[in-house]
């Protein structure tokens, strides 16, 4: 797949995507969070070894926007869990062109805070994007949150 590098115009309204996804998830707008994404869609969280090996076992898969509505739902009425959120920091977007979506590659890290107010770094990671325009908004065709670790302390009920 042969990459081309994109324009700074581009390079900012990915990033501005990845700031609004990530303040969907910190701010707790998650009825917000589906909207981000393509009707057809992927989003999938596993972890880095698995990735590695082209293993599809993970965390969490949702192949369609209304699968991540379901996800969002199940979490306000289904799951039980103490109350926590999250605060993300993001390395830069390194973003190219391939294919007739823009590919991307951002770093994250994720604490958890708890209702307590104690607080914890609960994951790290990459964002491996696939980004289209729709209606002339940039949103994800597909997000895959690829975990360092193998292993996830707690119920994973936010998404990452």
């Amino acid at each position: 797949m042969k990459k081309t590098l994109v324009s700074p115009e581009v390079q900012l309204r990915v990033e501005q995507l990845q700031t609004d996804y990530t303040n969907c998830i910190d701010d707790e707008r998650y009825a917000e969070w589906p909207t981000l994404f393509a009707e057809n869609c992927l989003y999938k969280i596993i972890s880095r070894d698995n990735h590695r090996k082209k293993m599809p076992f993970g965390f969490l898969y949702c192949d369609n926007r209304r699968m991540l509505r379901d996800r969002i739902a199940s979490m306000a009425n289904a799951n039980v869990f103490e109350p926590h959120c999250y605060r993300h920091i993001l390395s830069r977007s390194e973003v190219s062109h391939a294919d007739g979506v823009l590919v991307a590659k951002t770093g994250y890290i994720v604490f958890r805070i708890m209702h307590d107010g104690s607080h914890a770094l609960f994951s790290t990671g990459t964002y491996l994007d696939q980004i289209i325009e729709v209606e002339g908004e940039f949103v994800f065709k597909e997000r895959v949150v690829v975990t360092d670790s193998s292993s996830i302390d707690a119920l994973l009920v936010i998404p990452l």
